[in-house]
């Protein structure tokens, strides 16, 4: 059975560790790991030694047999570690300086429970795999003034689905001129969320009026990914 984290305000945390990685920086879990008996922890600790790539990795700041102490907790604690415990519990004290001090202990019987948790951390600080996915393409057939608003490319829906809000690129002879976001979109005098394949709607981009008629406009979202170790 696993415990709840222990401790209030943490040393190192998930989120800090993204933010080392958005910076450049290849981010390291700090562990420290507790266990029942030299040959459970040699084990542990090798298979999630292995789970080191590239772009993550584990460093294990120490390894030991026993209760989890004091002593381990304040390690933990100069060292930005998570401790990990396994068949083995934090003494009283020791509980009571990890909470002041910020450190999370987590504890574990199964060890296969343990190397799924530590797994699932890493793959949250992989960068996601970002792709693009075009939702639709619409041809601009009339371009209407409208006081005060400016330009708005009446346009027929050629092929899927032009939304508000999505991503769009205006296209003019196979070249993108201009990339940014579909502002608002309306079928007549209504405003819609979305105007599919065989219709006609007015289109407004931000903050680009420099469209003319027989321009694309290429509507699609950005999807992230989440990748996993191998």
């Amino acid at each position: 059975q696993r415990s709840a984290l222990q401790g209030g305000a943490r040393k190192i945390s998930l989120e800090d560790l993204y933010s080392q990685l958005k910076e450049g920086d290849v981010p390291q879990l700090n562990l420290l790991l507790k266990s029942d008996v030299q040959g459970s922890g040699e084990a542990l600790a090798a298979a999630l030694e292995k789970m080191t790539t590239s772009e993550v990795g584990i460093n294990m700041v120490h390894r030991g047999v026993g209760r989890i102490a004091e002593s381990d907790v304040m390690l933990a604690s100069v060292s930005n570690a998570v401790i990990i415990g396994f068949n083995v519990r934090p003494d009283p004290n020791a509980k009571k300086i990890a909470e002041a001090e910020g450190v999370q202990i987590r504890l574990y019987d199964i060890i296969y429970d343990a190397i799924d948790d530590v797994k699932a951390a890493l793959e949250g600080l992989l960068k996601p795999t970002i792709r693009q996915n075009v939702l639709g393409q619409a041809e601009i057939r009339q371009i209407i003034k409208v006081p005060k608003a400016g330009k708005i490319a009446g346009s027929y829906v050629l092929e899927g689905v032009v939304r508000r809000n999505a991503r769009a690129r205006v296209i003019r002879g196979g070249i993108v001129l201009w990339d940014g976001s579909l502002a608002n979109l309306r079928r007549f005098k209504d405003e819609a969320k979305e105007v599919a394949a065989g219709y006609e709607c007015g289109i407004s981009l931000s903050n680009y009026q420099d469209f003319v008629e027989g321009d694309i406009i290429e509507a699609y979202e950005i999807i992230e990914e989440k990748r996993h170790l191998d």
